[in-house]
This record gives structure tokens, sequence and C-alpha cells, in this order.
């Protein structure tokens, strides 16, 4: 069995390119701008991916000026761009707690925000927490089934991970990355032809994506194919050099360097 680490590298490359957390707020509610017109919710939101420590700066002079719901949250994602997730995570259940009129979607999507920074801050049991209560409003939301899969699968809970991956594939067999997540999920419990039928499936959609090719490749280098296994790792270094998955790969290379020179 591959060590633990591998099911965060899956999940980092994953993540890799992907924005942090989604504007869900802006979505049901035009926010209110600060006074003069030319600080609104979306641009404050931008500010808080370029720069977190600027747009916390003015989420907090917003709020005091009366920006509500939009303020605070866009003060979460500046938290969370920071790396403060716990403090991200607090604001943005707060948030959610203060969206008793909105759509229930609305709410889980703010909810699964939560989810993500406690993820991120390691506090896995109050990251499954909160994704489980919004998919208490969002049953079949197939982004917070992957959140809370990840979740699971980091607390080495990987049955429970398949369970909810299979919703989403149910419901999207062409999702490539609940597939490679339930492939690393079906290995972890040592359900090779499971996990090898998944990264099949994943490398038909998407044979260059760079979490695809790692898995691919520990699957080869697990069936004895070390040549192979290699190969693809090598592949994805040249075609993603410098991401998550990359780096992933270059550690997979240096055990199998280590494991070829004790034979």
């Amino acid at each position: 069995m591959a060590p633990r680490w591998y099911w965060s590298s899956v999940t980092k490359a994953l993540l890799a390119g992907v924005a942090t957390v989604s504007a869900a707020l802006s979505l049901h509610a035009a926010p209110p701008q600060i006074e003069g017109g030319n600080r609104t919710y979306e641009n404050c939101m931008n500010l808080a991916h370029k720069d977190p420590d600027g747009a916390l700066e003015a989420a907090l002079a917003w709020q005091d000026m009366n920006g509500g719901g939009a303020a605070r949250h866009c003060g979460a994602v500046a938290l969370f761009n920071l790396g403060q997730y716990e403090q991200a995570a607090k604001r943005f259940k707060a948030v959610a707690d203060a969206m008793g009129d909105a759509p229930s979607e609305a709410r889980a999507a703010m909810l699964a925000q939560a989810g993500a920074a406690w993820f991120r801050a390691e506090q896995l049991e109050k990251a499954y927490a909160i994704q489980s209560a919004a998919l208490k409003l969002a049953p079949n939301d197939s982004e917070i089934l992957i959140d809370r899969a990840t979740t699971l699968g980091a607390a080495r809970n990987y049955w429970e991970a398949i369970d909810d991956l299979n919703r989403v594939i149910e419901a999207d067999p062409e999702r490539t990355d609940a597939l490679i997540l339930r492939a690393s999920a079906y290995r972890f419990v040592d359900a090779l032809p499971l996990a090898q039928q998944d990264v099949d499936a994943a490398y038909r959609l998407a044979p260059g994506r760079p979490e695809v090719l790692l898995e691919y490749g520990i699957l080869k280098r697990l069936a004895g194919d070390l040549e192979g296994a290699r190969q693809t790792w090598l592949e994805l270094i040249r075609l993603h050099d410098g991401t998550p998955a990359a780096a992933a790969a270059q550690r997979n290379l240096e055990l199998l360097d280590v494991k070829l020179d004790r034979k």
C-alpha cells in the first residue's frame, strides 16, 4: 500500500489552478456598494485573490460602513487566501448563519466554504461536520460530496469516501476528478482492480491531466511495471513541472530509485 501522504498529493493536484473558494453569495443578491460606488463586492473579491492583505483591510472598512454579508464574505475569502484558515472558517460559518432567508443551495455553498477552510486547517472532524451540514441543505451537490470525500480520505475513512464519490459518478460518469479520487481510495483499501478501472476511465477522458498521470503511474508500479511507471511520471514532470502532481511524481521516482538500488 502506498504511503498516506499520497492522498493529500492527489487532492492538492486536483485543487491546483482552481479558485480557492467561490463567490456563492453574489449569485443570489447584489451586494451593497461602498459609498461612492467604487468598491463593489466583485472588486473586493478580485482583490481578495490578488492582494488578500489589502482586501481584508478594505472588507473591514466596508463592514464598518454597513457592507453586510458581502463585506464579511470578502473578508473571509481574504483570510483564506492569507492562510488564516481557522479564522476564515469561522467567518464563512457566520455568513452562512446570517443567510436565513437565502435559498438552501446558497447557504450550503457558504457552509462548504467553511468546510474547505477547516480542511486546510487540518481540522478534519470540523470539516466533515460542516460539510455534512451543507449536504443536508443540498444533498445532491457534487462539489460538496467531493469535498466531503476528500476529508474522509484524509481521515483514512476510505470506504465512506467511496460512498460519496459513487454518488457523484452515478450522476456524472465523466467526472474525472471524482474518478481519480475514487481510484486512489480503492487503492488504499487494496481493491486494485477497481482502482485500475477508474484510472483507465479517467485516462480515456483526460490522458494529459496531471493527477491522472500521477495515479496511472503508481498503479503501474504496483502492477510491477516499473519502467512504465517511470515513463509516466517523467511525462507528468515534463508536461506539468512545478505543479503539486509533478512534485508527487518526483517523490515517487525517488522512492522507485531507492527500491531499484537495493536490488
